[in-house]
Formats: C-alpha cells, sequence, structure tokens
C-alpha cells in the first residue's frame, strides 16, 4: 500500500492518510483480512507522528473499516462487507450528483443524459 502524503496541503495529515487507506479498501487493493502495518513502523514509513497513525486507526476501526486485535496487529475488517457496499454506493451517488446538476445547468434532458450514460458505461472497461 503506498500512502502520499503532502505537508502543504491543506487536508491534515491524518485525514490524507485516513482517505488514502479507507480508498485502497473500496478499491480492494487492500482485502478483507489484509494486514495493515503497525502504528510505530506506519509512522516511521510516512516519517509521521505515532498520535497521527493512531487517530487513522481509531477512525477508521469507529468506522468499521479495520479491526485491531490486541498483541496480533490490526487488519481490513472481515465483517462489514455491507459497509463497504454503502460506501461505494455513496461515492458514486455523490458523483452522479454532480453530473445531474451540470446536465441541468446545460438545459441536457434526463434521456439524453441517460443515452450519454449508456455510451460512456459501455466503453469504459
Amino acid at each position: 500500500m503506498k500512502i502520499l502524503i503532502s505537508n502543504t496541503s491543506e487536508i491534515p495529515l491524518y485525514k490524507q492518510i485516513k482517505d488514502q487507506i479507507k480508498d485502497a479498501i473500496l478499491r480492494e487493493e487492500l482485502s478483507e483480512g489484509d494486514p495493515l502495518p503497525s502504528i510505530r513502523a506506519f509512522a516511521n514509513d510516512l516519517s509521521v507522528s505515532v498520535l497521527t497513525v493512531r487517530r487513522v486507526y481509531d477512525e477508521l476501526e469507529r468506522e468499521g473499516f479495520i479491526v485491531s486485535q490486541v498483541g496480533i496487529g490490526t487488519f481490513v475488517s472481515a465483517s462489514n462487507i455491507e459497509l463497504l457496499r454503502e460506501s461505494k454506493r455513496r461515492i458514486v451517488e455523490q458523483k452522479m450528483q454532480d453530473m445531474i446538476q451540470t446536465a441541468k445547468s446545460l438545459k441536457i434532458g434526463k434521456d439524453e443524459l441517460n443515452a450519454m450514460m449508456d455510451i460512456l458505461y459501455d466503453e469504459i472497461t
């Protein structure tokens, strides 16, 4: 798993890390049961504080994306398939809302928009 963070970004470091881990889980680059690095090792790899990584792991665990087992490690949650599906749906719904607003502002009707989406959906592999 490759995490890229920017010290010049307006987005806090913990959120950059959290969002990238979450994205890797949603894209199934990290699968159910996959181990995450230890807090200390991950903090060293990213050159951030262990408190930053602990916050990331705590928030991801609260949201149900990962599970920590004392003395064993931290793993991608195996029991939250529906949460992952719902998160994926929300991402798509948000992008669709943006698309619909743009289409409406350009006076593109629902039928034309659906036709465009059908064509594009079939073209993308």
